[in-house]
């Protein structure tokens, strides 16, 4: 029998618009495999299957549940989506939740009886909403749900280390795998002339433009270039003359951003889930040299090696970031030596297929 999967995604424009593509264009790579585990012969379902909002009863009753969950000392997430979808993923052998602003809602909701579907938990940064939990009564609650999933998965060591200590014994599978990147889609343009020296990409809340910003006003010099979400553009304020701002790009030009630079910047606020991984593989893979916060997210697992296959510099140091980028725009033999060893790093141990195959492990176990 097929593995029957149900995919829970949070429902944003980009994740539609990636599911309105047809397969093999580039914006698919933000399914979590769901085209992948297709082709394995898994049944896939998800939870945006109808073309816009969540019918109106899940939605009344969604912002019920969420403002009791917040009166409570709780965190919630969008109960909606989870209830408009409870005939299909209560059908399937497992649903793989692929973020905490659905998950949430799943395990809480598994809990009370109304999901009987195993859930395998995908964390994106849950030790930080933990922590707003208020009261231990609310904090036992929310251990015994996450208890009763069949794993969780985290794309960071450490935070994977910090949900098992919160989860303590008798938990389920806490497990580390590390994230992928289509290194087909994602490959080196040798003959791509650069068309700006710095570029930053990210919509993360992690990510610190403003130190970027502070390097550009020193360096009038260079030009640097931001992609960033809407939301994340109003937060920056006024930019010197030399860097420009794109907002809401597709992958696609994302990824032709990424070829027209000399040097891809990352600079991220200390945290256990984000070190801008997802932009960070994909400038890797393209043989991108990439100076990057060495954050908890990526001190460990993803195999990175300073002055090897990147520059890496601690979170919130101005003067670091400052010194890593001019050295490699600086010294071009460097530079290239760094993005040659960067995509020879994916190739062998991060690529797309590697990921997927992962998660058809992990899936098929739970049916097993």
């Amino acid at each position: 029998m097929a593995l029957k999967l149900f995919y829970a995604y949070r429902d944003a424009p980009e994740r539609r618009a990636a599911l309105a593509q047809a397969r093999g264009e580039p914006e698919r790579y933000r399914l979590f495999g769901l085209d992948e585990l297709a082709d394995r012969g898994a049944e896939v379902r998800h939870n945006l299957e109808r073309p816009g909002p969540s019918a109106g009863w899940a939605r009344i009753a969604g912002s019920a549940l969420n403002a009791a969950v917040h009166r409570s000392g709780g965190y919630g997430g969008d109960f909606a989506s989870v209830l408009a979808s409870l005939r299909q993923l209560n059908a399937a052998d497992v649903v793989l939740s692929t973020v905490d602003t659905v998950g949430i809602p799943l395990i809480l909701l598994r809990r009370a009886g109304f999901v009987r579907t195993p859930i395998v938990y995908i964390a994106v940064g849950l030790p930080e909403r933990l922590v707003q939990l208020r009261g231990e009564r609310m904090q036992r609650l929310y251990r015994r749900a996450f208890r009763r999933t069949e794993a969780i998965l985290a794309y960071s060591a450490a935070e994977a280390d910090r949900i098992r200590s919160w989860l303590g014994p008798g938990s389920p599978p806490v497990l580390f795998v590390p994230f992928g990147v289509d290194v087909s889609a994602f490959r080196p343009s040798r003959e791509r002339a650069p068309e700006v020296d710095v570029i930053s990409v990210g919509a993360d809340p992690r990510r610190d433009f403003d130190l970027l910003r502070a390097i550009a006003s020193r360096h009038g010099e260079l030009s640097f270039r931001i992609v960033a979400s809407a939301d994340r553009a109003r937060e920056l304020g006024r930019l010197p003359p030399n860097m420009s701002l794109e907002t809401d790009l597709s992958l696609a030009q994302v990824r032709d951003r990424i070829a027209g630079a000399r040097v891809v910047a990352l600079p991220v606020r200390d945290n256990s889930y984000s070190g801008a991984t997802t932009v960070l593989l994909q400038s890797m893979a393209m043989a991108k040299p990439v100076v990057v916060s060495r954050t908890e997210a990526i001190a460990n697992g993803y195999e990175l090696e300073d002055g090897i296959n990147c520059r890496l510099v601690p979170p919130g140091d101005v003067d670091a970031l400052e010194r890593a980028v001019v050295d490699v725009i600086t010294g071009a033999g460097a530079a290239a030596s760094l993005g040659t060893r960067a995509r020879e790093t994916v190739e062998r141990s991060f690529s797309w297929e590697r990921y997927t195959n992962a998660l058809w492990d992990i899936l098929s176990d739970v049916k097993r």
